[in-house]
């Protein structure tokens, strides 16, 4: 970062944010900036206190005051005013930054001029704020060393790093993975990158560990220690390829939010290097689970919309199905025990599913139950749902994956029948009511099956799909009986569901109904079944809601029986005692469980 020309101060006396972040870096000793950033000078104004307004009275109000400054010709004067219009507004920098973001603008070169005057020689962090937010559109080259300076400074990174992204992909990365890093696992690797020592940066992104906690966003670990960079200067590099997997396999993980690799650029051509060179890494059964997971990314998963060369995604999985078809990848006839079973279970389960041959080209439907894990333990289970061999579900939301099969493909929530019916396919991560769900009406028309009446695509309104009904209902007929992907909890899980399902009364005798059966989240072979009480009286809190209880009977899969013996114990010790005595209270009305004599559980 070189100091800046002299420029005109807002104000007497004081010192722009600009100038103070050059002079913080300047003085420390190695360079490095903290994790959180620089703390903002001594005596610059605290943050506003943040007013009760609702997120359109807050834009009508930044609008009203900011639409005639940024139109003002004289950036100086603009200025001013805009600092003026944050004191008087009196809200968080990070309500000004996100409304001035989607301002409209009369004139772009204009307010591109008070951006820079703002960025520049801003003294608020609230005035830096909107300059940074202006410059999310409209920044242009000669803005990064400012963003960069800026984003150094408490509270300013992620606005900077939003400004950076269009303009310098590794600077906005490196901003980013400096200032959501908790576990501090990321800081030799962002010091190493502050050097600009490419064979730091190598040994410092190869000793990063392959923990959510490090790798919560992978996208932004491969962009600032330029990943892409390394592996065309190494092509023979004995543990680049490894890495490289890791991060493309984490960035098609479907954690509530868009899937990086869809917004990771050179995500093809590592891809392509991935592939090539997976082959001169060890054996080992964690690689093996690589390369498989690897593949259901490509087959089934985001990976599949990147935007391929023809033929280019089919190659890719060629040649991986020709590598773990390879004597190296054969699992033995024992199985190994512990976590290390269950990964070998997995694969010997899910080998040949990403390798399946596509349909013939058409709006053809099939249903993908996709395992994917990120360690052995994990329990992640999604309906991939594919449309002429793309995944559907990542094109249309993104915000979470498809809902579990017990959901939409045992329970039959897919079949068209006879009158229209609106099916949940995917939830946001985070719940439906934070960041929404994605909804289509299913119906039968003549010989077709219409997909029709989308609720909650990203994006502009989805297209209905026909589908050939005999095709449709023969698609869903070999999914529903496709067992092939659960592991022997599940498949109690699902013969413990249907059984119910089947026999209602079995826990309707005991005032109980069925919430959900599945498999614990942490300990995969556990069978759960989730079950509520509801008092007989129809007893109510103060708010008029009515009391329950939940409890969990839990089935570990120790027990040496298969699952169809399993299964059938427990639906007959359901239909012989009253499942509340046996499984343990986990919530519900705490008034109501110490009413019953229920000890209220442990938090």
């Amino acid at each position: 970062m070189s100091v800046r020309d002299e420029r005109e101060p807002l104000a007497p006396r004081t010192t722009s944010l600009y100038d103070y972040a050059l002079f913080r870096h300047g003085i420390e000793p190695d360079g490095q900036v903290p994790r959180k950033g620089y703390p903002l000078p001594d005596g610059s104004p605290p943050e506003p206190s943040r007013k009760h307004l609702t997120w359109q009275e807050a834009r009508a109000e930044i609008a009203s005051a900011l639409t005639a400054p940024l139109a003002d010709p004289d950036p100086v004067r603009a200025a001013e005013a805009v600092h003026e219009k944050a004191r008087e507004l009196g809200m968080t920098h990070r309500t000004l930054h996100a409304h001035t973001a989607r301002l409209p603008l009369t004139d772009e070169d204009a307010a591109r001029r008070t951006a820079r005057q703002l960025t520049r020689t801003g003294t608020t962090v609230a005035a830096v704020g909107i300059g940074i937010a202006l410059l999310i559109r409209l920044g242009e080259p000669e803005d990064v060393p400012c963003l960069k300076a800026l984003g150094t400074l408490c509270g300013l990174a992620s606005a900077a790093s939003a400004a950076l992204d269009p303009l310098d992909r590794q600077a906005a990365a490196l901003l980013v993975i400096r200032d959501r890093d908790r576990s501090e696992r990321l800081t030799p690797l962002a010091t190493a990158i502050a050097t600009g020592d490419a064979e730091a940066v190598r040994a410092a992104l190869v000793a990063v560990p392959d923990e959510p906690q490090a790798l919560l966003h992978p996208r932004r670990v491969a962009e600032a220690a330029d990943l892409h960079g390394l592996l065309r200067s190494r092509p023979v590099d004995p543990e680049l390829p490894a890495v490289a997997g890791r991060l493309l396999h984490r960035m098609s993980r479907d954690l509530g939010r868009r899937p990086e690799i869809l917004d990771y650029l050179p995500a093809t051509s590592v891809y392509a290097y991935f592939v090539k060179y997976a082959d001169r890494l060890p054996p080992t059964p964690q690689l093996h689970e690589l390369l498989l997971s690897t593949a259901l990314d490509l087959h089934s998963g985001p990976a599949a919309l990147l935007n391929w060369r023809p033929r280019r995604r089919e190659a890719l999985l060629g040649g991986l199905e020709r590598l773990l078809d390879g004597p190296a990848w054969t699992p033995g006839a024992e199985l190994p025990p512990g976590a290390e079973r269950r990964r070998a279970d997995w694969i010997r389960r899910t080998g040949r599913r990403p390798f399946v041959p596509a349909p013939a080209p058409g709006p053809h439907p099939r249903w993908e139950v996709a395992v994917v894990h990120d360690a052995p333990d994990s329990n992640s289970v999604e309906t991939r749902i594919l449309v002429d061999g793309l995944p559907l579900l990542p094109a249309l939301f993104g915000q979470g994956p498809g809902n579990a099969p017990e959901y939409l493909i045992d329970n039959g929530a897919l079949r068209a029948g006879p009158g229209p019916r609106e099916v949940q396919l995917a939830e946001a991560s985070c719940t439906e009511g934070c960041c929404g769900a994605l909804y289509v009406t299913i119906r039968r028309d003549g010989t077709e099956v219409v997909w029709d009446g989308w609720r909650g695509a990203v994006g502009p309104p989805p297209p209905a799909y026909r589908f050939d009904a005999a095709a449709y209902d023969a698609e869903l007929e070999r999914a529903e009986q496709d067992h092939s992907w659960c592991w022997p909890a599940r498949s109690t899980a699902r013969l413990i569901g249907a059984g119910l399902r089947e026999r209602p009364e079995l826990v309707r005798r005991w005032d109980l109904d069925v919430i959900w059966v599945g498999t614990d989240w942490r300990e995969s072979h556990t069978t759960v079944v989730r079950l509520a009480f509801s008092p007989p009286d129809g007893a109510e809190g103060p708010d008029g809601t009515p009391l329950r209880l939940y409890f969990d009977w839990h089935l570990p899969d120790d027990d040496g029986l298969p699952p169809q013996d399993r299964a059938a114990a427990a639906l007959e010790r359901i239909a012989t005692s009253d499942p509340k005595h046996f499984a343990a209270l986990k919530g519900g009305s705490r008034e109501l469980a110490e009413s019953l004599g229920y000890t209220w559980p442990r938090s």
